[in-house]
């Protein structure tokens, strides 16, 4: 029997995640989601990638492609003016709000729908006061949620991840806003990586490996 717990891999920082984090109501009722806050840079650090906004072409093409994204889904969206940002504080804080729903959509929302300025300070209280936070730096300090934040994008990186938002089921992984209907076909037909064709897949040949100099 299939195993309908979803971990769903995610960092503020990304416009992907926000709109995926719109459309998890597509996965079936029975599915347990948890919500694991990871660091983005730290993903493609490990991986030597490079972000989308670190593409200069790529960078326009990604704020374009969400903005598209936003409106053709019926999801409110805006880009803030200050992107990308540090998003350490608020991935903190959605771990000392134990990462419950409602405290992610809030924030969320505040960064991607209010287009609040991420970096400023006056935003950041703004958020805080919104989820009746009044000791948010203290707590964002505490060493155990910097640890869990840490671990988190550590046991990512073991399980594969790679980039952000990423869901995983029973040990495989769906990366990215467009994998969602994947999920949801898997999650009612588990065994759809089961047949020949995915199975060859997984023995493709690399035939253009580059040289060492």
């Amino acid at each position: 029997m299939n195993n309908r717990k979803v971990d769903v891999f995610f960092d503020f920082v990304s416009p992907f995640a926000y709109l995926l984090h719109q459309q998890l109501h597509q996965l079936p009722n029975d599915t347990e989601v948890k919500f694991v806050p990871v660091l983005f840079a730290g993903l493609l650090k490990h991986w030597g990638s490079l972000g989308p906004v670190e593409i200069e072409k790529k960078r326009i093409f990604t704020y374009r492609h969400t903005s598209w994204l936003g409106k053709k889904l019926g999801i409110p969206f805006r880009t803030p003016d200050t992107h990308p940002f540090n998003p350490l504080p608020y991935l903190r804080l959605s771990i000392a709000l134990d990462n419950q729903k409602p405290a992610i959509d809030e924030i969320f929302r505040a960064i991607w729908v209010d287009g609040l300025d991420p970096t400023s300070e006056e935003s950041w209280q703004a958020i805080c006061s919104s989820l009746n936070v009044n000791d948010a730096s203290t707590r964002i300090s505490q060493p155990e949620v910097k640890d869990k934040l840490r671990l988190n994008t550590e046991s990512a990186i073991e399980a594969g991840v790679f980039g952000v938002p990423t869901m995983r089921c029973n040990g495989e992984l769906f990366w990215g806003l467009d994998s969602l209907e994947l999920l949801v076909e898997y999650l009612h037909q588990p065994d759809i990586f089961n047949d020949s064709d995915m199975l060859r897949l997984q023995n493709i040949k690399d035939g253009a490996k580059k040289s060492g100099t």
